[in-house]
Parts: C-alpha cells; sequence; structure tokens
C-alpha cells in the first residue's frame, strides 16, 4: 500500500472508481490550488472565479458526484464516494467547487423536508443556484450541550413560527440563501424533547448577519440573529420537537466527510514536505540526509497509516445505515489530530518559509488545529467512545458528560 493508496471499503468494485479519483485529484491539484488566495478572499473576484471553475467541473463530468442523478448530480454512492471525498478535500475549497459541498444539506431535506421544500429547492442546491448552512452553536451555550439551545421557535396564530436567537460560528452565512436553525419549539432548557429544525431564508425579515467571525484569521464564519423571523410551518425540517434525531444523523455523516476531506489535507501536507526534504539543499547535502527529518517522515506517514483505515471503516459503517458513533468518534478524532500533526512537521521541514504566504503549509496547520474543536472538541469524542466501550463492557454505571 502506498502513502496514497485506501484500504478496501467496497468502492473499488467499481472498476472506474481508482481513475474517478484521479481525475478528481488532477482537477483539483491543476484548477484549485493554484487560485486558493484569491477564493480565500471572498467577494465578486472569488465569486466570479468560482462561477468559471464550476462550469469547467461540469464539463468534466466531476460536478456534484455524490449527489442524487435526478437532482443533477453525479448519483455516487457514499461507500464510493469516500475516496474522491478525500481527493477533493486536499483544498477547503474543492467540495464547493466540484458541487458536493451540499451534500448535507440534500441528504437531510431528501429525508426529512416536505413536499414543498423538496419540490422548491432541492434541485436549486445541486445546480449551485442556492447555498444553505447549518446553524445551532450559540455565544452563551455550550455547543457540546444542544439541549440548552436558548434559541426559539414559537407558534404563530395561523400557523407557522416565530424564530428568535442568535447562533454563531455559522460556516458561510454571509452568502447563504438558506439556513437551517435549531431552535426550542416547546418545553424547558435541558430538555432533549422539544427542539426544532427550520428551514429559513435569509432574505427574511429579522435574519440579520451580525458579523464575521474569522478563524484564527480565516474568513467565512459568521454570527447571525433572528429577530421574530416568521418560518411556514412547512419549512419544518423533521417532526416538531425531534431536532436531535436529525441533527445527530447529519453529524454522523458530516463528521466523516469532514475526516475523509481532513485526510486529503494532511495527505497534501505530507507531500510538500517529502518534496522539500527530497530538494531543498544544504552545506552537506539535502535535508532528507537529516536523521531528524526522516524522522518527521516516518511520524507523519505513520498517522496517515494509522488514521486512514478508521476513517474509511466509519464511512463504510455511515453508508451502510449501521451504528457507527464509536467508529465515527475515532476517525473525526484521528483525523483531526493527523492533519494537525502532519502540517506541524512540514513546517518544520520547510523552516520559516513554511510559515509565509507561499505555500499553503499556514492554513492547512490551521484547519488541522480548529478540526479539533469543529463538530466537537477531541475532549468530547473521547469520554463518549470510551464511554460507549465501558457500557459494552457491562459498566452501565459509567457517568455520562
Amino acid at each position: 500500500m502506498t502513502d496514497h493508496d485506501v484500504p478496501d471499503s467496497g468502492a473499488d468494485t467499481d472498476a472506474g472508481l481508482p481513475l474517478l479519483r484521479k481525475r478528481v485529484e488532477a482537477f483539483v491539484r491543476d484548477r484549485v490550488f493554484p487560485y486558493e488566495s484569491l477564493l480565500d478572499s471572498g467577494g465578486p473576484a472569488a465569486a466570479e472565479l468560482r462561477t468559471r471553475l464550476r462550469a469547467e467541473a461540469r464539463d468534466a463530468g466531476l460536478w456534484a458526484l455524490p449527489l442524487p442523478t435526478g437532482l443533477g448530480g453525479g448519483g455516487l454512492p457514499l461507500s464510493a464516494y469516500a475516496t474522491v471525498a478525500e481527493a477533493e478535500g486536499a483544498s477547503d475549497h474543492g467540495p464547493a467547487v466540484l458541487g458536493s459541498a451540499p451534500l448535507l444539506d440534500v441528504t437531510m431535506l431528501s429525508r426529512h423536508g416536505s413536499p414543498r421544500v423538496r419540490a422548491e429547492y432541492l434541485t436549486r442546491l445541486v445546480s449551485g443556484e442556492l447555498r444553505a448552512c447549518y446553524a445551532m452553536t450559540e455565544p452563551d451555550t455550550p455547543g457540546t450541550e444542544p439541549a440548552l439551545t436558548a434559541t426559539r421557535a414559537e407558534p404563530r396564530r395561523g400557523g407557522g413560527w416565530s424564530v428568535t436567537g442568535r447562533k454563531w460560528f455559522v460556516s458561510n452565512a454571509g452568502d447563504a440563501d438558506l439556513v437551517t436553525v435549531l431552535a426550542r419549539s416547546s418545553g424547558a432548557p435541558g430538555d432533549r424533547d422539544g427542539l426544532s429544525l427550520l428551514l429559513v431564508p435569509t432574505g427574511s425579515p429579522g435574519f440579520r448577519v451580525v458579523r464575521e467571525l474569522p478563524v484564527l484569521g480565516a474568513t467565512g464564519t459568521y454570527e447571525i440573529a433572528f429577530d421574530r423571523v416568521e418560518v411556514a410551518a412547512d419549512q419544518l425540517v423533521g417532526e416538531p420537537g425531534r431536532a436531535l434525531a436529525v441533527a445527530g444523523e447529519r453529524l454522523q455523516l458530516g463528521r466523516t466527510l469532514r475526516a475523509l476531506r481532513w485526510m486529503g489535507q494532511a495527505q497534501r501536507a505530507f507531500d510538500l514536505m517529502c518534496g522539500r526534504a527530497v530538494a531543498r539543499q544544504g552545506a552537506r547535502g539535502p535535508l532528507a540526509d537529516r536523521q531528524l527529518v526522516r524522522q518527521h517522515v516516518f511520524e507523519a506517514l505513520l498517522a496517515l497509516r494509522t488514521a486512514r483505515p478508521l476513517v474509511y471503516e466509519a464511512m463504510a459503517l455511515v453508508a451502510a445505515g449501521r451504528e457507527a458513533r464509536v467508529e465515527v468518534g475515532l476517525a473525526k478524532t484521528a483525523a483531526a489530530r493527523t492533519l494537525q500533526d502532519v502540517a506541524d512537521r512540514a513546517v518544520q521541514v520547510f523552516g520559516a518559509a513554511g510559515l509565509g504566504p507561499d505555500t499553503p503549509l499556514p492554513a492547512l496547520f490551521r484547519t488541522g488545529r480548529t478540526a479539533r474543536i469543529l463538530d466537537g472538541p477531541d475532549e468530547q469524542h473521547v469520554s463518549s467512545v470510551a464511554r460507549r466501550v465501558l457500557r459494552s463492557h457491562g459498566a452501565p454505571s459509567v457517568t455520562p458528560v
């Protein structure tokens, strides 16, 4: 197995999948990597470039590969998409440019949206005409405890809901057309029941983007507010008061997709490090001849080879609709740690050049550090996985965290 190979997850039964991955790798390398700085900057120039790159992806037959064919996607099953997701994710912009970014929203709305919502939004989400975001975390509420959600959804006389509250660290909210918001529709803070998900058009009166919240200097994340935003009854996602079941389903897939994309970025950092070690000449020869540089290469490769099977095991279970909370927790934590570790080692081998704007390493390291908090911090996953394992060994009294 080379450092680019993936464990057998059933996907390679399709003889065309390795070639498809290579085509995606080439597209991301040749058409996305060179423009990351401009895409990061936002604004009209970035939007125009993104539109052009999306058109190129469509022409190349690489658009929206994991999304349903009936909605304009490629119809690639999740089990087969795993290896492609890793290749797309080598750049933060890969999923958006290649049209797979709405996978979570399309999956959620396909399963739990009303007939009108499905008819009005799904095809437009897949085509890229509409963009969606997802808002759970709040400024004054622990993100790991959604039952404490303070945002309220009050029933309106005549039907529908009125939503009031604030959310923050919402990715892509600045230019989103739709936001799925978690709100308490009944009960008291702390109750697991009584939470609902509502799909809110961002053009609705009372919706406001409060501010951008750069994450370690990177743009694209926002704080948003709802001031008695009126939401139609059929914009409810799933059953009223049963949001956590839908949210948990979304999180399992979302965490696994993130882990796959983080593995793609860790592989990118590894390849950069190895290239630097071979090419960089000093007074005593190339860096590759230094024992401590070789140790960095070994430790990074060990991390990649250790984490990747965990991620693919989790994806295989999620794709099959099986229980995977332990596997997803392991995969998410391992992939986040691997990305941070490999990017850090690559920066060390590059030296001062790894700190500046001429390589993607600062962005890769930043993503690795934030990965250990996104979708639940390491500590949450460590505790949750260990609790489930101990229960399976006959320790039902272990205190939940």
